[in-house]
């Protein structure tokens, strides 16, 4: 054969000559370099060897057709797992595949060689079978970190391994479309690392561009609302499901003349895009491009194809929780109300915080309703569970106390009504069709809900309270101390349809602030109702107290700040798990001039003749009214004296029993006056009990302890009262007496 025979006869005959030097024969020249041919047939699910590749593999050397398992026992474990993912990376991409692999003895325990194994992969159209055309070739396994860049050592193996973990972790607790995107941007890969990344979405017909890293703000304008069917890269990506790699800039302009001239700019020098894709579906593309050249190996491609698979899955949970939680605060915002205009001497602030993540909504809610007599009704509550049930429960009950208020109904017969609607419509829920009822089934549900209603006078700050289950409300005087007020209450909604739920009524002072909220004020962050409220008062005293509307919203702000703010990690309460719920809040405080304001302290408390256990209740309040006084000795005496009068009135009368407590003057020479009222027109008179009595020894505690008392008969009964001067000691007889 001439030499000037055309290329395409001189690659037919082995022994063609090119000068003159004649070419051997192909298996001669594999044979003389030790390198053999293998063929993988995927479909039959053999291999088969040539003498060569036979030996390397360490059987007899002659050609043979072996089993996949024959063959794959002479490799060892970890690489064999390896080059599979390689192999179904090629046949997916149409690239060659490339590993290197340890040849293992007949035992399994040592390595007799490694060997460098290239292949590509052939399609057959008709089915998804495919074969493998390649060699073998012995190499020497270099010392690890000699070749870092070398996509094929086990030192980069290792480190591919590592980075593969850390990535994949980081990417599981992204729960935000911009952290995930914030997790890529920040990911070091092992020997090569992209300094430009662009995440592609799809909307409708046209690309989208979900975020990107490297670029200037602007960079993304020609790349944004792109066809699908424009010749750029992650247009084809998306159309075709199939990665695309460009390791030059020539590549780029010879295979996309369009879109070149706008990557030109950047002076990348190489880019990958490889597709999103998610159960089979390809959702975006992702863009990695390079300052320097990247020949794209097996490995390499590998590498970034896990990447983006985890990249495609962190958007995907990101995208439904972004979605549930956009549907989730639509709902709530939908059923939450908007407060009120303005009201004339009072200022009204207000907050909602979901907790749960997805569809955890939740049931609590808060309204603030104009009456009919011109007094304004708050109301605030929380639906038991947290699911779109709750949510829907919570809007109906939210409508029907509405109504109820609307029409003029005193705060318990509000509740009254409310407590027999929601036992009305959680009975039962019926599911199915509405013909012949075959195919319907009743699911029973019953639901109960807590609920405290308060109907406000803002001229003169009279509170009437109805409380179903819910916790106490909190008043904050103008001196900033801090008293949780005892409320009579009922059982919550919709447990017992005839329930009856008692009026407590009280006078908010110009100056102070009333708190009410659901238990996730209190119990977040694995609280009881003791140590909540603990955490809650720090926060109401270090409140400044301003009569503008600005510092009751800062209040609101720092009481979930309290709660979900950073420092909330470090006070965690005293039970075991950190427990989230929804919070609402709502606060109501009574504006004053500041020549009106007044330093004293004053409560008023009623505890009724059914419901002698609020004595104790009653004690604890004047605690912590008196939470400053200098004697403890004093405050023991004034807490005794209160109980006995009170306890005195629940036992000879048939009355309630009203105590008023003030406290006035300056730190260290303050005055206690503390009064109980009832409408027994009997007077008490000082008895000499004997050793074995039961009762008689109430006013001469009153003439041992306080520093003055005394005893005023009024026209519908009498008020019994003591005086306690801080400073003092016990009474020194200056004052008292009937």
């Amino acid at each position: 054969m001439r030499t000037d025979d055309p290329p395409s006869q001189v690659g037919n005959d082995p022994l063609s000559k090119v000068g003159d030097e004649s070419l051997p024969p192909v298996g001669d020249v594999l044979a003389a370099i030790a390198t053999g041919l293998w063929r993988w047939d995927n479909a039959s699910g053999t291999v088969t060897l040539d003498a060569e590749a036979a030996r390397l593999l360490g059987l007899p050397a002659r050609a043979q057709t072996l089993t996949e398992a024959a063959v794959r026992s002479r490799f060892h474990p970890v690489d064999w797992n390896e080059i599979y993912g390689t192999v179904q990376l090629a046949v997916a991409e149409g690239t060659l595949a490339e590993a290197r692999l340890r040849i293992m003895d007949d035992t399994g325990r040592r390595v007799l060689r490694t060997v460098r194994s290239r292949s590509k992969p052939v399609l057959h159209d008709a089915t998804e079978a495919y074969e493998l055309i390649g060699t073998l070739q012995e190499v020497s396994e270099p010392t690890p970190g000699t070749a870092a860049r070398t996509p094929v050592t086990g030192d980069w193996r290792r480190s591919r391994e590592a980075f593969l973990l850390d990535a994949g972790r980081a990417l599981a607790e992204a729960r935000s479309t911009e952290e995930v995107l914030r997790v890529a941007a920040g990911l070091s890969m092992p020997g090569f690392s992209p300094d430009g990344l662009a995440v592609f979405g799809v909307a409708g017909d046209r690309l989208s561009i979900i975020g990107h890293h490297g670029h200037q703000p602007g960079d993304d304008g020609p790349f944004s609302a792109m066809p699908l069917d424009t010749d750029y890269p992650a247009a084809e990506v998306v159309r075709t499901g199939r990665a695309v790699y460009l390791s030059s800039p020539e590549d780029y302009r010879r295979r996309y003349p369009a879109a070149w001239p706008l990557a030109r700019r950047f002076e990348r020098q190489s880019w990958a895009f490889l597709p999103l894709t998610v159960a089979g579906r390809t959702m975006g593309a992702w863009m990695a491009a390079f300052a320097y050249r990247v020949s794209f190996t097996p490995d390499e491609r590998s590498v970034l194809t896990t990447v983006a698979r985890m990249l495609a899955q962190a958007l995907s949970r990101a995208g439904v929780a972004e979605s549930e939680r956009e549907l989730t605060e639509g709902l709530q915002r939908s059923m939450l109300p908007m407060l009120g205009p303005r009201i004339p001497g009072m200022s009204v602030a207000a907050r909602y915080v979901p907790t749960g993540g997805g569809l955890q909504v939740g049931g609590d809610w808060y309204d603030m309703i104009p009456l009919p007599n011109g007094r304004i009704a708050f109301v605030i509550g929380d639906v038991q569970g947290h699911d779109v049930r709750a949510a829907g429960l919570m809007g109906q009950l939210r409508i029907a106390l509405r109504a109820y208020a609307s029409e003029g109904h005193r705060p318990d017969a509000v509740l009254s009504r409310a407590t027999r609607f929601l036992a009305g419509i959680t009975e039962s829920i019926t599911y199915g069709s509405s013909g012949s009822g075959a195919d319907e089934s009743t699911v029973y549900d019953p639901r109960f809900a807590t609920c405290l209603y308060v109907e406000a006078d803002p001229a003169t700050g009279v509170l009437e309270l109805a409380r179903a289950g819910h916790p106490e409300p909190a008043i904050r005087t103008s001196d900033g101390t801090v008293l949780q007020r005892p409320t009579a209450g009922g059982l919550p909604l919709g447990i017992d349809p005839d329930a009856d739920y008692p009026t407590t009524r009280l006078v908010l002072e110009p100056g102070e602030t009333m708190l009410i909220c659901t238990d996730g004020l209190i119990e977040t962050g694995g609280h009881d109702l003791d140590s909540g409220w603990a955490r809650i008062r720090s926060t109401l005293e270090g409140y400044l107290g301003e009569d503008e509307e600005d510092g009751l919203e800062l209040l609101a702000d720092r009481l979930v700040q309290t709660v979900h703010g950073p420092t909330s990690h470090y006070t965690t309460g005293p039970l075991a798990d950190r427990r989230e719920d929804d919070i609402a809040v709502l606060l109501l405080s009574r504006t004053s001039r500041p020549e009106h304001r007044t330093d004293a302290r004053r409560t008023v408390l009623t505890v009724a003749q059914a419901e002698p256990e609020r004595v104790a209740g009653a004690r604890r309040h004047l605690r912590e009214l008196l939470h400053d006084w200098a004697d403890d000795d004093q405050v023991d005496s004034a807490v005794l004296m209160v109980s006995e009068m009170l306890t005195n009135v629940l036992v000879h009368t048939d009355g309630d029993a009203l105590l008023v407590a003030e406290v006035t003057g300056e730190p260290g020479a303050r005055r206690l006056r503390a009064e109980v009222a009832d409408a027994s027109d009997d007077l008490p008179h000082k008895r000499q009990p004997g050793e074995l009595a039961s009762s008689g020894r109430g006013l001469v505690l009153m003439e041992l302890l306080a520093g003055a008392w005394g005893v005023d008969p009024r026209g519908d009964g009498k008020s019994i009262w003591f005086e306690l001067y801080e400073g003092a000691g016990a009474s020194d007889g200056s004052a008292g007496g009937l």
